[in-house]
């Protein structure tokens, strides 16, 4: 039976009055898949437009015409291996898009009406002056120019500045903005002065000059912080917003989970997660709770069992009774420890703000000093007001806005190509500072999904043809047989329900699933009795059988990066919802002495709560729901990219691949990057106690310390580039790392535990 699809709830309408469908896609790999998207729903009928964000991985499909058939868009997008969670964009979300094209807009203006200005004013410096080719007829026409380019300009462009040192100034407060606008106000209205009264010199260019730099780095830092945003908006991808809803006459229904009222029934298949809260009317079924718990062991569920949204349905159609939906579920009392433990870090003060707190009253009194000063002496008006202007030129935080989001820009792509993503603005400063690396176990240190641990014990010809009839499964084991062989297409099988597939090959029935399905009941029973840790699948093709051991494997790298980590002089624990025997054999194998099994999501923000009354800063890695809470709680966040959407929205930073190296990699980078940081604010507090005293003194005109302003913002830029040198872009930075991890002695093996490769781990501690 195919469910009727509930959309209508989640349909906008733009303001030409198109509608308008927005969603979160899975499944893409690369940005050549943003063509696939757009070209394969080109065709459908009534649709207007497809546009695929790969960053954000967002779908946005508007139409006019009632022959479009959301339903069918979905159904294609599906048969090409693509699959859509529906979500409403958040009105802050909405408001952080306009204000970043709004920045870049302001951007764009300001560029464009400094290099116009520095145009005209190039001709003035070389023709003006004695015996000079412009006469001042000439000169007033270029700087009359200048100022029609330059109002209008800096009328828009200076309005992020403008509107913020109001409110500072109406608030009772100063803030970084009161001096850049007082700068460049009084640098325009002088101009305009110098202009009417046919003055040699006029100070656009200067004004132009200083918005330009000053929106850049406020543009940059704003990306930044977009970023997070983004990634939390795409929660629905765990989230299941969708629920097959049955109706009393036993249809059923996809409907948004927000219309979901306890009472209702939904149905749950095989391989799909749990979207509420219930108990079980009927069926039965396996249920991988990992992501909520941390238990790798799977929980058999029947008629009258409580279930949880978010787990993982591996074997039968399940009829759930809800018990709540949406604002109740146990992944909403998770949701809310996140919401509270990430209110508790946003108060964390970044670097530059500490150091703007007492620029803005600095450059004041500076200003007025100079000013009152110079009157003292006897100049005129003017001259004492030109001074002045220099120094608030001169004092204007270019560099200064520049030096910490100049570093974090260069720095991100640095960690791109090393295979991070920063999801905050604030990280690199944070994780520079770590002095305690803490992991979850299950999908961190381990790969998220299991591995099968005897491929070189299995014939290559019954291994092809095994994978290609796991293929044919949805069944999370059949996965494990099949990414063995990733290639080869599918056998056209017949599912049993809770058994397995079957196919005729060549005249003889081949069987995959269970042990009992293929015959193989004696043989698993007696492995598993030497291994409580192992599952498997069976596979039998008339005489040939095969048992696969899947198991839970470490990350290919994962003894080396620990040990690396040590090198480095990181103390390191493992906090895991496992069972404690499990946890025990993870943190034998990789020499970790220090780990807690069997904890709750509670417990572990407990643990980084009494780490952080010690005094310790903690990087918390980690990739279940269950690890949220813990991640936007500890001092500094990192989860995998294949982490639920949750997690990776509460952690500051995800890595990309199987590999642990980036972790390291992202620790060396940020390190570097907080020293370039710093030496960036000392650049600027160096410039500005050599440039300071000489416009106080009244030997720098405008025109120069505007000039010396953009040549320390240059410096500033110059110098954060030297982020992106290094070995970042190679995974792992440094070279202090072991490169090799020296065999184990014989009798040293842990049962159980192998490598990502398939090998047994050895106990022995990295040298």
């Amino acid at each position: 039976m195919t469910a009727a699809f509930d959309y209508v709830s989640l349909v906008t309408s733009a303001p030409d009055g198109a509608r308008r469908f927005e969603a979160a896609i899975d499944g893409m790999t690369c940005a050549a898949c943003i063509g696939e998207i757009e070209h394969g729903l080109a065709d459908l009928p009534g649709l207007e437009t497809a546009r695929v964000n790969y960053t954000d991985r967002r779908l946005l499909l508007e139409w006019r015409d009632d022959s479009f058939d959301l339903t069918r868009a979905f159904e294609r997008l599906r048969r090409m291996g693509y699959t859509v969670h529906p979500f409403e964009l958040a009105e802050s979300e909405r408001e952080e898009t306009e204000t970043a094209r709004w920045l870049l807009r302001c951007l764009a203006i300001a560029g464009f009406a400094s290099m116009n200005i520095m145009l005209l004013s190039v001709g003035v410096w070389v023709g003006g002056g004695e015996g000079g080719d412009i006469d001042p007829s000439t000169r007033d026409l270029f700087h009359g120019v200048s100022a029609l380019i330059a109002l209008p300009a800096a009328a828009f462009a200076g309005q992020p500045f403008f509107r913020s040192a109001f409110a500072a100034l109406r608030g009772g407060r100063l803030n970084m903005d009161v001096p850049i606008s007082l700068g460049v106000l009084l640098a325009l209205g002088m101009s305009v002065y110098e202009t009417l009264t046919h003055a040699e010199h006029a100070y656009f260019d200067s004004a132009a000059m200083l918005l330009t730099f000053l929106l850049l780095g406020r543009f940059l830092d704003h990306a930044r912080r977009r970023k997070t945003r983004a990634v939390a908006a795409n929660l629905a991808a765990l989230r299941a917003p969708l629920a097959c809803r049955l109706s009393a006459d036993g249809s059923e229904t996809l409907t948004p989970l927000a219309k979901i009222e306890p009472g209702d029934l939904v149905l749950s298949r095989p391989g799909e997660r749990l979207p509420v809260d219930g108990v079980v009317e009927s069926g039965a079924s396996q249920l991988d709770e990992s992501l909520i718990t941390g238990e790798t062991q799977r929980r058999a569920v029947k008629a009258g069992d409580q279930v949880y949204a978010g787990c993982m349905n591996y074997d039968g159609a399940l009829t759930i009774r809800v018990a709540s939906a949406k604002g109740a579920a146990l992944l909403d009392d998770i949701e809310r420890l996140l919401e509270k433990a990430t209110n508790a870090r946003s108060r964390y003060v970044r670097l530059a703000d500490r150091v703007s707190r007492l620029y803005a009253p600095m450059v004041h009194v500076a200003a007025l000093s100079t000013a009152l000063f110079w009157l003292w002496r006897g100049a005129s008006e003017h001259d004492a007001l030109i001074t002045a202007i220099c120094v608030l030129i001169i004092t204007c935080p270019c560099a200064l806005a520049l030096a910490v989001p100049a570093v974090q820009v260069v720095a991100s792509g640095a960690l791109f190509r090393a295979g991070v993503l920063l999801n905050s603005a604030d990280a690199i400063e944070r994780l520079a500072e770590a002095d305690v690396v803490v992991f979850d176990k299950t999908g961190t240190l381990t790969t998220p999904e299991p591995r099968v641990s005897n491929v070189a014990d299995i014939d290559p010809a019954t291994l092809d043809l095994a994978a290609r009839l796991a293929r044919a499964s949805s069944h999370p084991l059949a996965r494990a047989v099949a990414q063995e062989r990733p290639t080869g297409a599918a056998l056209a099988a017949r599912e049993e329900h809770g058994q397995g597939v079957s196919a005729t090959v060549d005249g003889v029935e081949a069987r995959l699933g269970s042990a009992r399905f293929c015959g193989l009941e004696a043989e698993a029973a007696q492995l598993g009795a030497l291994d409580a840790d192992v599952s498997f699948v069976a596979f039998r093709h008339g005489e040939t059988t095969a048992l696969f051991q899947i198991r839970q494997a470490l990350r290919s790298d994962a003894v080396e990066m620990i040990a690396a980590l040590k090198a480095r002089g990181y103390a390191l624990e493992i906090l895991s919802g496992d069972r404690v025997d499990a946890v025990e054999t993870i943190a034998r194998a990789l020499d970790v002495t220090q780990w807690s099994g069997a904890l709750k999501p509670a417990d572990k923000v407990a643990r980084l709560d009494a780490l952080r009354a010690e005094g310790r800063k903690v990087l918390m890695v980690g990739d279940g729901l269950n690890d949220a809470p813990a991640l936007a709680s500890a001092y500094v966040s990192i989860s995998p990219i294949d982490a639920t959407q949750i997690t990776q929205a509460a952690a500051d930073a995800v890595f990309l691949g199987e590999r642990l190296a980036p972790v390291v990699a992202t620790l060396d980078l940020a390190r570097k990057a907080r020293r370039l940081m710093r030496e960036n604010l000392g650049l600027s507090v160096i410039y500005n106690v050599f440039a300071v005293p000489l416009a106080m003194a009244g030997w720098l005109t405008p025109l120069i310390a505007a000039a010396a302003m953009s040549g320390s913002s240059i410096l500033v830029t110059l110098n954060a580039l030297r982020a992106g040198h290094g070995g970042a872009g190679r995974g792992l930075v440094g070279s202090d790392a072991p490169a090799s991890q020296p065999p184990a002695p014989e009798g040293e093996q842990i049962a159980g535990l192998t490598q990502a490769d398939g090998t047994p781990t050895s106990m022995e501690p990295a040298e």
